[in-house]
């Protein structure tokens, strides 16, 4: 399959969905997408016609085509595990963005579907794994050079949310990043989850949003991990990750290649949103998927890493709502993982 052109339905063709149509169309080799469908019928009628797309009339329409070999799910979060398992039925690799599903039962039945076939199908949009930046900071970590890792201190900020945007959110859609990174970056799956809430907010919050947020994470190793979560920081877009190991301390810096001096003042610029912080990341994801459906094994963050994600945002929103550190387990994992 190694010489086929991949050819890619996406469900779901909001914001993010029309990036991936532009990036696998304009700067992924080996696919193209061909077809698209969304609830939103003249919109995506109207996108298809402006690619030379074929519109389908459902989800499952899309994903049993002949003319599709490869699905893309950036839908709402709900339909994600309908279409998942819809496709692990057609036998079709599919790229989801996360979350895999709303619940970590729903991803387990995908696990187990997949399990079922005796191959990986799923990946997940994890697409933190794919940046230069902890890339670098994983090789480090693996070198041994600055001893064994002891804690890690990091920090999500955005620099606004929305009114629609609500307290679990932080956990759910935004913690849920760094949980997957950094579980990913030590090898060391998580025990225990504490979600704090500090009595000080900013004014820049709602009554719906307690902003920021502290989670603490505990591996089974015993490294501890202070996540800060703040979407209203005002001043950009700031994702922070400091190593501190035995003998040494490592870290992120932002990614931008100029700086300027004037008026006694060095300034380095901060990413203004997600796109841009981590659009190469995006595109380095979405070429291996690529690549790794093209020869058939994929390498990428699985259905089980979904599944673990949501056990721990899980007991992230448990933590807020009644305090104190929630105890995690996970159940058997299959071995095609």
């Amino acid at each position: 399959m190694s010489n086929y052109e991949l050819k890619v339905g996406v469900i779901g063709v909001g914001a993010i969905g029309k990036e991936h149509i532009k990036r696998i169309n304009n700067r992924t080799k080996g696919a193209r997408v061909v077809g698209v469908y969304d609830i939103l019928e003249e919109e995506t009628k109207e996108l298809a016609a402006e690619w030379g797309l074929h519109f389908y009339n459902s989800g499952e329409e899309l994903i049993a085509s002949d003319d599709v070999n490869a699905i893309l799910i950036t839908s709402v979060d709900e339909t994600h595990a309908e279409y998942v398992l819809k496709a692990i039925e057609h036998d079709k690799y599919v790229f989801c963005e996360k979350p895999l599903a709303i619940d970590s039962d729903s991803c387990y039945e995908i696990i187990k579907a997949e399990a079922a076939k005796g191959r990986k199908l799923v990946q997940v949009g994890f697409m933190r794994r794919y940046d230069k930046g902890y890339m670098e900071l994983k090789n480090m970590i693996d070198s041994h050079s600055y001893g064994d890792v002891l804690m890690l201190h990091c920090a999500h900020r955005n620099p606004e949310s929305g009114e629609n945007y609500i307290t679990p959110m932080s956990i759910i859609q935004t913690a849920v990043h760094e949980i997957d990174v950094l579980r990913w970056l030590l090898q060391d799956d998580y025990v225990s989850v504490e979600s704090i809430l500090p009595k000080k907010q900013t004014k820049m919050t709602h009554k719906d949003l307690h902003d920021p947020q502290i989670l603490v994470l505990e591996t089974k190793s015993g490294v501890i991990i202070q996540l800060e979560i703040f979407v209203n920081c005002q001043f950009g877009y700031d994702i922070k990750c400091e190593v501190v190991c035995e003998n040494g301390e490592i870290g992120l810096v932002d990614p931008h290649y100029t700086y300027a001096k004037q008026n006694l003042a060095h300034q380095t610029p901060i990413s203004p949103d997600w796109q841009s912080r981590f659009r190469e990341a995006y595109d380095t994801e979405f070429q291996l998927w690529v690549n790794g459906v093209l020869n058939g094994k994929l390498e990428g963050p699985s259905s089980w890493d979904g599944y673990v994600a949501s056990v721990i945002t899980t007991a992230g929103t448990e933590s807020t709502k009644r305090g104190g550190k929630i105890k995690v387990s996970l159940s058997e994992k299959p071995s095609i993982y």
